[in-house]
């Protein structure tokens, strides 16, 4: 039987990198009880896959697992077995039941959208985010960018990649909403297209500056994007 796990991550646990956080539910579903099913062969290990890894410093109220069970108590007893040995930073949101013939998460990721706010004690440029942005984002065709990897520079084109790019005032300070692709073949960060957004206005850039929080990871089944955490259903 497939599962599908939507947690939070907050706090301190945003600092834990997805290697560790791997291992810390393996721990944590052996300690509530969860009916797991294991791998054959030598050396079994826990069936289970994420979705989408997420970055070190940033927060998520939207991250998902998949495992496979031979057996399950209903949604409702399952977040609460888990939340019960939880650390704070981890939160179990929901448990749903899949299709036997629904992929996995990770390989029908394709966006993710976030949210990229000043912290406290650092200043946001002055402008007039409005006009900004229509000029860097919504009138080019394209948004070109030079990518830096291990052994070489390339440019692209990040348009095409970002659906949605708003900007909203809060307590005085700008908040920037960003939903962009994500996925095995093109995988956007959105601290890049911010970036780009400051070369755009003059300003200097130190992503120390932002906390990034990851709002949500979805599909595209249909060709419009769908909430992981959407399909499935509960258990009774």
């Amino acid at each position: 039987m497939k599962i599908r796990i939507k947690f939070r991550k907050y706090g301190v646990m945003k600092f834990i990198g997805h290697l560790d956080m791997m291992r810390y539910f393996q721990k944590c579903i052996r300690r509530a009880g969860v009916d797991i099913a294991y791998s054959e062969g030598f050396s079994p290990h826990q069936i289970m896959s994420f979705a989408a890894p997420l970055g070190v410093g940033i927060t998520s109220d939207g991250e998902y697992l998949d495992i496979e069970v031979n057996s399950t108590k209903s949604s409702k007893e399952e977040v609460q077995n888990l939340n019960e040995v939880m650390a704070e930073g981890v939160e179990v949101v929901s448990y749903r039941r899949l299709k036997d013939t629904e992929k996995k998460a990770m390989s029908i990721v394709a966006a993710a959208d976030y949210e990229l706010r000043i912290k406290d004690g650092y200043e946001a440029p002055h402008v007039d985010y409005e006009a900004a942005l229509r000029e860097f984002f919504d009138e080019p065709e394209q948004i070109l960018i030079t990518k830096k990897t291990k052994k070489s520079e390339k440019t692209m084109d990040i348009k095409k990649l970002v659906y949605a790019f708003r900007v909203f005032m809060e307590e005085g300070k700008p908040v920037f909403y960003l939903k962009v692709c994500t996925g095995s073949t093109d995988n956007l960060k959105p601290e890049m297209v911010l970036e780009a957004f400051y070369v755009f206005l003059g300003e200097e850039w130190n992503p120390f500056h932002v906390q990034i929080h990851r709002i949500d990871v979805y599909g595209m089944p249909d060709g419009a994007p769908v909430s992981l955490g959407e399909m499935g259903e509960n258990i009774d």
